[in-house]
């Protein structure tokens, strides 16, 4: 089987949410962390998983108007919504897909994870009405008890799909699941699955292992996908494939959303290198310089006692090296100062003077602006 641009395999075209995904058109929206279901390869962070928290990408909603914010930033074409099961919290997850659909255009693609064990014909009807473009439902490869639930969904004209990860030794139930949704949905996507830094992954306890030091894919996991594919081959059923790998996850759907979202965030004096990180000068209060625990760090100070004495130093060094308004920003969330890489080299001791530690710094344009590179001059 060739392996196509993207990283993956396929057989037929992508589905159109993952055709937005690959380009990092697609804005992720964690509708929530409440499940039904706990299953032994959730890769949802602890910090989300059952807790009904709501992010657009990284960034933490308390209103929608947040989700609004970091989809223009990214300049998203879409969303996708997930959890948790979005259906936990249903008329939150209608009233984000009406919203969504109503600022930016019923082109703006919308496509939904969910288990089977919150579905019923009514629900899928008001997620239709929405204005929900494609579902795509996790079947429980254990257990079929739900699995016929998924008929309702074709009623509706919309994509219908399957997604489910590739467990090694799952091949026989995964089989038996694609005999069984060959003729009743759009498409298949096959996910390699990945070992997550959680409480909730059990998969090294179960002893699956990973490919290597420093890949989270879990061996034999892309191998039985590629044998599925040629199952599907050999059916003549018609079904759409996608095997979406782990390379593809990291080196292009993040990669290309990380590009994006780098032209909307960045500032007048910022550097964006090939890969969409931001290189720029910043200036710290040598007590808040980024280091050990510095995260931690963050959620525990008064940012606004920081932001405050910040000020009249920002408008001294404005005055004083002449700069104009874009050439100089208060950044609220790390209470720094940032500015252009060359004035940061070239001005060191001046800020040295003002009791502030100068510093080049290379990283994410996401809203936690996670540090690749720091350093202090």
């Amino acid at each position: 089987m060739q392996e196509n641009k993207y990283y993956s395999y396929n057989i037929g075209q992508l589905p159109e949410g993952c055709r937005y995904c690959v380009k990092g058109e697609k804005l992720v929206l964690f509708i929530t962390g409440i499940c039904p279901r706990k299953c032994y390869f959730c890769p949802v962070s602890d910090q989300k998983y059952q807790q009904d928290v709501i992010f657009a990408n990284e960034r933490k909603v308390t209103e929608f108007n947040n989700v609004i914010k970091e989809a223009k930033l990214m300049k998203a074409k879409g969303a996708g919504i997930t959890g948790g099961d979005p259906l936990a919290k249903l008329d939150r997850t209608l009233e984000y897909i009406t919203l969504l659909k109503k600022e930016f255009g019923k082109e703006f693609h919308v496509h939904l994870y969910t288990s089977l064990n919150l579905v019923d014909e009514d629900n899928l009807k008001k997620l239709y009405q929405a204005g929900l473009d494609e579902i795509r439902f996790h079947l429980d490869l254990d257990n079929n008890k739900f699995w016929k639930r998924l008929e309702s969904a074709k009623k509706l004209s919309w994509s219908v799909g399957v997604e489910i990860p590739l467990i090694p030794d799952k091949e026989k139930e995964t089989k038996k699941l694609i005999d069984y949704v060959c003729d009743k949905v759009d498409f298949l996507n096959l996910n390699e699955l990945e070992v997550a830094d959680n409480k909730q992954s059990k998969l090294l306890e179960m002893n699956f292992q990973t490919k290597g030091q420093l890949s989270y894919a879990v061996k034999g996991s892309l191998e039985l996908g590629l044998k599925l594919i040629e199952y599907v081959k050999e059916k003549d059923c018609n079904l759409k494939v996608h095997l979406c790998t782990a390379k593809l996850k990291d080196k292009v759907q993040l990669a290309n959303r990380i590009k994006r979202e780098s032209q909307g965030v960045k500032k007048s004096f910022d550097i964006v290198d090939k890969e969409g990180m931001l290189i720029r000068g910043a200036l710290y209060f040598p007590e808040l310089t980024p280091g050990f625990e510095y995260r931690k760090k963050l959620a525990e100070i008064d940012k606004y006692l920081y932001i405050e004495k910040l000020k009249p130093l920002l408008a001294k060094i404005k005055t004083k090296l002449k700069l104009k308004d874009e050439d100089i920003s208060l950044d609220k969330e790390k209470p720094r100062i940032l500015v252009a890489k060359n004035l940061i080299k070239k001005k060191k001791d001046y800020f040295h003077k003002l009791n502030l530690k100068p510093a080049i710094v290379m990283e994410y344009p996401t809203v936690d602006q996670l540090e690749i590179e720091v350093d202090f001059l």
